[in-house]
């Protein structure tokens, strides 16, 4: 069968493409905008790209167009698409219907921390002697792939909020029919979608309705949002995590950084954790994917020692490069939540060493500036800030951010960014690239700059 796909270098319609071709079907797809990792995926897959959206590449018809939700009434393939009647699903529902009709399916939910929660699921899974499915926002370094069929009944999916396409508004996750189910947390979000927090938790109890009696959703020990949402009504059993919860998954002799812990399960230790991720929200992502791993059966000595041995996920605090004593990381943090707790993170481990953030608001909700007035409290820990401001931004970041007074500086370009460190840097600093689009490759540019510089007399 021939799949095209529109949209597919998103991490969730890539990684859909990866499944489909691993089934066996010729899958092609068209985008607008190509950049690693994941157009290295689909090119190493043998996946065939088309840039744009031309009615050509529908021509000759494929038996099935899979449609991401980037895609809207206008756009020339999806209206060719229409009027000529090619047949036509969405990606959540594809995936619902082809892979996880069969699974155990184990879903990870939230505002925050859904990529490194399922990728440590997956990875506690493997490391068990298991080969489980996986489709997740992001690339985790144990894999190198963020999407592959596996061949054991489990199947890990990062499960979305966002709506599914423009023919179907539903959040994607309902489609999921998860039998284990993580809520890692919930805050106000996708502004371009919804109009408040209760909009958000009325999907999320959409979610919690599909969840069978005899499976298991795992939340936190305390989150008002997540509460809010059981208290429309639960049937299924629900597992606690939290640090200092108290009850359910806990953890005790945290190291400053939060790279040492010890594991409480209701208060009985269950061994410690040592391990290369930092931050106490790393910390709670690491209790929840332990209490999912064991809801499926993996043995909490066992998953524990898989997060000694977990690595990552690309463009989660990455390090990209070390040029004159000059560190470079790479970030997905768009939410002033995610900005604070990662900068925390950072503090912990590095200590008084200056860090700059460098901070793109790229995102539809940061674009409209729903949570402008939070960004400068959340970036507090950084000694320096650039912020970019490229025209299309809704709101002026100078008036936003001179609270910071001379830590930060607005640039309305990339090299002006990539320059204004290079003259700043010394040896020691920590530069937090922060964006969840390509950047302009923001990253080699400062390395390659940087090291371009005269070594110091």
């Amino acid at each position: 069968m021939h799949i095209h796909i529109l949209g597919i270098c998103g991490t969730f319609m890539g990684g859909i493409a990866l499944l489909a071709r691993s089934l066996g079907h010729r899958v092609t797809g068209s985008d607008a905008n190509v950049y690693p990792p994941m157009s290295v995926q689909l090119e190493q897959a043998g996946i065939g790209l088309m840039e744009g959206y031309s009615p050509e590449h529908l021509r000759p018809a494929p038996d099935w167009v899979v449609v991401g939700n980037a895609m809207s009434r206008g756009n020339p393939a999806v209206e060719y698409m229409l009027d000529a009647g090619l047949r036509y699903t969405s990606g959540p529902q594809w995936l619902a219907e082809q892979v996880l009709a069969s699974r155990w399916v184990i879903a990870v939910a939230g505002t925050h921390g859904k990529t490194s929660t399922s990728s440590m699921v997956a990875w506690m899974l493997e490391s068990a002697g298991l080969d489980p499915g996986l489709l997740i926002g992001g690339v985790p370094e144990n894999f190198a792939v963020s999407a592959r069929i596996g061949s054991d009944p489990y199947f890990v999916v990062e499960a979305d909020e966002y709506d599914t396409a423009f023919f179907d508004k539903r959040s994607k996750f309902v489609h999921y029919r998860p039998r284990t189910l993580v809520l890692n947390n919930l805050e106000f979000d996708h502004a371009d979608i919804f109009d408040d927090l209760a909009m958000i938790q009325r999907q999320f109890h959409h979610l919690v309705r599909t969840v069978p009696g005899a499976g298991r959703i795992i939340a936190p020990a305390a989150d008002r949002a997540i509460d809010q949402v059981l208290a429309k009504g639960c049937w299924t059993p629900v597992e606690r995590f939290g640090l200092g919860g108290g009850s359910g998954w806990d953890a005790t002799e945290v190291g400053r950084d939060a790279g040492r812990f010890e594991v409480l399960c209701r208060g009985e230790r269950m061994g410690r954790v040592d391990w290369s991720q930092i931050g106490e929200h790393n910390l709670n992502n690491a209790l929840a994917a332990l209490a999912a791993a064991a809801h499926a059966g993996v043995a909490p000595a066992q998953a524990i020692r898989a997060l000694g041995e977990f690595r990552g996920i690309k463009r989660r605090m990455e390090l990209r490069g070390e040029v004159g004593g000059v560190r470079v990381y790479d970030d997905f943090a768009h939410h002033p939540t995610a900005i604070r707790t990662t900068l925390a993170g950072l503090r912990a481990r590095v200590g008084p060493a200056r860090i700059i953030a460098v901070l793109d608001p790229r995102s539809n909700t940061m674009r409209l500036g729903v949570h402008a007035d939070q960004l400068p409290d959340a970036l507090a820990e950084a000694d320096r800030v650039l912020v970019h401001a490229p025209a299309e931004l809704g709101w002026d970041p100078r008036a936003v951010f001179s609270a910071l007074g001379e830590r930060v500086r607005v640039a309305d370009s990339v090299p002006a960014i990539v320059e204004a460190i290079v003259d700043d840097a010394r040896p020691g600093d920590q530069v937090l690239v922060m964006s969840n689009g390509g950047f302009g490759n923001i990253h080699q540019r400062l390395l390659d700059a940087l090291g371009r510089q005269p070594a110091p007399a």
